[in-house]
């Protein structure tokens, strides 16, 4: 009979055990601040890159004029040394992804990487003077233009209309 007793307080200490466990994990869940929305991602300032890129890339580099202040730029970089590559990229008020790559790299292997593993549509559209194809099915969707000197992909997680007015506020200078 002894031996069922102390079995009884081994499982009842336990429980208890547990509960006091669960209880300071609900304390500690209450006093951590929660934030339901995305970070606030900082705007930067691409002008000195832009200028960087221009003059040394052996393409026209391209930058959007004329967006609304709700596109906001978060993150540039050229890398000279890696196929002349130009990365600009914006978030939408709705909290959308745009990007714009440039590169002098292989079309083939840099949409792929730039558009997320996208293929080629049918369906091509005339912005200005280029001609763009739609690229579908990767993690993004995608604008692509080959031609001058270098491939320039419009890429994110915004639909073909948001992809279309960045492709349209594009200017080389």
């Amino acid at each position: 009979m002894a031996g069922s007793n102390a079995k009884q307080k081994s499982v009842r200490n336990m429980v208890l055990s547990l509960g006091v466990t669960l209880l300071a994990a609900g304390v500690i869940y209450l006093f951590v601040p929660h934030e339901d929305k995305d970070p606030d991602l900082p705007r930067v300032d691409y002008r000195v890159e832009l200028l960087t890129a221009r003059r040394a890339a052996s393409y026209p580099v391209v930058a959007p004029e004329g967006l609304a202040d709700s596109w906001k730029a978060t993150s540039v970089r050229f890398k000279g040394d890696d196929f002349d590559a130009w990365h600009l990229g914006f978030h939408t008020s709705g909290g959308e992804y745009v990007q714009v790559e440039q590169s002098t790299q292989k079309p083939s292997l840099f949409i792929e990487e730039a558009s997320q593993g996208g293929r080629a549509s049918e369906v091509t559209e005339k912005i200005g003077d280029r001609t763009w194809t739609r690229y579908t099915g990767g993690r993004y969707a995608a604008l692509v233009h080959e031609g001058d000197g270098a491939t320039t992909v419009v890429a994110g997680t915004g639909s073909f209309e948001q992809l279309t007015q960045m492709a349209k506020a594009l200017k080389s200078e």
